[in-house]
């Protein structure tokens, strides 16, 4: 039966993916549990497996509604906006965290690790190498996501289609020198206060690399697929918000991690 609205709004039909979304989730953290008590991945893999396929579902269906079913209004799309803003200043707040910790064992060491930061046992990595490349490849994709937002604007979809393969490309190589930078790393999250915050707040933030990649690649397919406009492509306008985040953050962190903390 066909449903006509006197109102801009969108009401989303009977869905099943957030009760499979719950149910994936909820494997994959009882799954990580077993994973780390009995060593046994065969539920958290059973967790992934119905997550990824509830995402790629949930959102085939919202690329529809707004491509081929038009409706995302304009209403419908204001509200997307405020949801992706609010969820971006939750994110500041999740890194701020860890920042916290940071400075709060940096400014004022204690006596577990003789009232010195860095701590003794601890050899930092020098800011002037891989982390200096790694912020100038940052900075470089966001000069290139912004490009390619533009030459949408523009209806330059040649440029567009450059421009964003070129960004997820150095996402990529940022993820591929951070990975060996771990491996060549000289102290693990193990050693003291120091390689604990070191390695959750760059770890966290190298995964919000690869999921903004991600995010980047699925736009890319879609831009391939035709559909975006000049006018209509929140899609790709939410990735890019998001990769400027995550430029950010790397900001803060060369400054304070990497540079100041040494």
């Amino acid at each position: 039966m066909k449903n006509n609205y006197n109102h801009p709004y969108h009401l989303v039909d009977i869905s099943p993916w957030p009760l499979t979304s719950a149910i994936g989730v909820m494997t994959l953290v009882t799954g990580m549990m077993k994973w780390f008590h009995n060593f046994n991945m065969n539920l958290l893999i059973i967790g992934y497996i119905i997550t990824i396929f509830t995402m790629y579902q949930w959102w085939r269906d919202i690329t529809r509604e707004s491509t081929f079913q038009g409706k995302h209004t304009t209403y419908v799309i204001k509200g997307l906006k405020w949801g992706m803003i609010l969820f971006i200043i939750s994110e500041i707040f999740f890194f701020l965290s860890f920042f916290w910790a940071f400075f709060h064992s940096s400014l004022s060491p204690n006596i577990e690790i003789n009232y010195i930061w860095p701590p003794m046992s601890v050899i930092p990595f020098n800011p002037f190498q891989i982390p200096l490349l790694n912020t100038i490849i940052l900075i470089s994709s966001g000069i290139t996501v912004t490009w390619a937002h533009h030459n949408l604007m523009e209806n330059n979809l040649t440029q567009m289609k450059q421009n964003l393969l070129l960004t997820i490309i150095l996402g990529i190589y940022f993820t591929m020198l951070q990975t060996y930078e771990y491996l060549e790393a000289s102290f693990t999250i193990a050693d003291s206060i120091y390689g604990s915050t070191f390695f959750m707040t760059t770890g966290f933030h190298g995964l919000h690399v690869i999921i903004g990649t991600l995010f980047l690649g699925i736009c890319l397919m879609r831009h391939i697929f035709n559909h975006f406009s000049s006018a209509h492509h929140f899609g790709f306008e939410a990735a890019a918000w998001y990769w400027h985040f995550v430029d950010v953050v790397w900001l803060f962190l060369y400054i304070f991690i990497y540079w100041w903390g040494n």
